[in-house]
């Protein structure tokens, strides 16, 4: 029997004029997605996308398919010809499947008729479905408030049957929103924040920092590790790695030490702007949160926003640390951020680093400093690496 992927997408639906590039996009990104598990068909129609399962392993497909941003569920569906005694059949036929892998005992039948031709009414398909299925299992009951399964039966062009709906991220396609940088770090925010900003649609690409060698290589594996795993989401990005030291030494040697947070950050900001800008990104993203650490002070977060003249988007900005855990686990970027490996932001941590700076004050210390040289330097001596999932 022919089975099929239904493939649900939400705010798109939403989009008007424009819901056409939205649908694209997303059919693109999906067949882009899979396209390492073999050729199958896959198309739109009806508000859905669907794929032809054929041979292919229904669950391969589906871990790969709920990763790509703006799908709301997938159920996999069997498809025939719509015809009553048909659709109680195979009805019948797979609510037996769903007593076989699991322990259930109630049940309830939804159905929608899509098609007006078709000459049973929604409650009657539902009401003679849940009939047959009675009259034809020993072990199951009617439960239309809690059942343990539902069987579903959409009558379109054709009758599909199902009962799982396996939820997705949603959000938004990916690369319908333009492009941003990731200022992607070792630790636990900045991967969710890059990950809840791509889920908006926003193509990313990512700078990382590191103090070579006072920082080890293992470090800067970690962080390519987290963009790898972004990478199941957003396809391939683009890191570039930046060597701080020789900035982190001119100020440590001209600028007072409880100043060298807020001037190394303010140094970030500028180069991953130069970066970004080169690189067609419009935004910066960042993983800060208020009050977290020193640098994320209202007054910290205002001198390093004086710094750049692109838009700072920071998603967890009013999120606490459990609730950017709790993403980490579900998106598995968690256990990689924990690994003790030091990132640059430890390199002359000073004990009592300045909480309330005044951008006065900052600029007057950038004075003693060769920023343009500084910068220059770092962004020549920069490398970039592509990653990809598959690697």
């Amino acid at each position: 029997m022919e089975r099929i992927l239904i493939i649900r997408y939400g705010e798109i639906s939403l989009k008007g004029l424009n819901r056409p590039y939205f649908e694209n996009t997303l059919l693109k990104n999906i067949k882009t997605a899979v396209k390492h598990i073999g050729d199958m068909n896959i198309y739109k129609a009806h508000g859905r996308i669907y794929i032809e399962l054929g041979d292919h392993d229904d669950e391969e497909i589906i871990e790969v398919v709920i990763n790509v941003f703006g799908i709301v569920s997938v159920s996999v569906a069997y498809i025939f010809e719509a015809d009553m005694d048909k659709i109680c059949e195979i009805a019948l036929e797979h609510a037996k499947e769903c007593l076989e892998k699991d322990d259930i005992k109630t049940f309830k039948v939804e159905a929608k008729r899509a098609n007006k031709k078709f000459p049973v009414k929604s409650p009657e398909i539902s009401r003679m479905v849940g009939g047959y299925i009675l009259k034809n299992t020993d072990d199951l009951v009617v439960d239309v408030h809690n059942p343990d399964v539902t069987i579903n039966i959409e009558v379109r062009d054709k009758a599909y049957v199902y009962s799982r709906k396996i939820p997705g991220f949603g959000g938004m396609p990916y690369k319908t929103s333009g492009k941003a940088m990731l200022l992607l770090s070792g630790g636990i925010d900045s991967p969710v924040a890059g990950w809840l900003v791509a889920k908006r649609g926003v193509e990313i690409e990512a700078i990382h920092y590191h103090s070579y060698p006072f920082t080890s290589d293992r470090a800067k594996e970690k962080v390519l590790e987290l963009a790898r795993i972004l990478s199941r989401y957003c396809g391939r990005i683009r890191v570039h790695s930046v060597n701080l030291l020789n900035i982190q030494k001119a100020i440590n040697e001209n600028c007072r030490l409880e100043e060298m947070t807020i001037l190394s950050r303010r140094f970030m900001m500028k180069i991953a702007e130069r970066v970004a800008m080169d690189r067609k990104c419009k935004a910066l993203i960042t993983g800060e949160s208020i009050g977290q650490v020193a640098s994320q002070t209202i007054e910290s977060l205002n001198v390093t926003n004086a710094s750049v003249n692109i838009p700072v988007f920071r998603p967890l900005i009013a999120m606490d640390k459990m609730d950017i855990i709790k993403i980490s686990k579900t998106i598995d970027t968690y256990e990689t951020s924990i690994l003790p490996f030091e990132d640059c932001c430890t390199v002359f941590l000073p004990d009592r680093p300045v909480t309330k700076p005044r951008l006065d004050k900052i600029l007057k210390s950038e004075e003693l400093l060769d920023v343009e040289g500084l910068i220059n330097d770092a962004i020549n001596e920069m490398e970039a690496i592509i990653i990809k999932s598959e690697d």
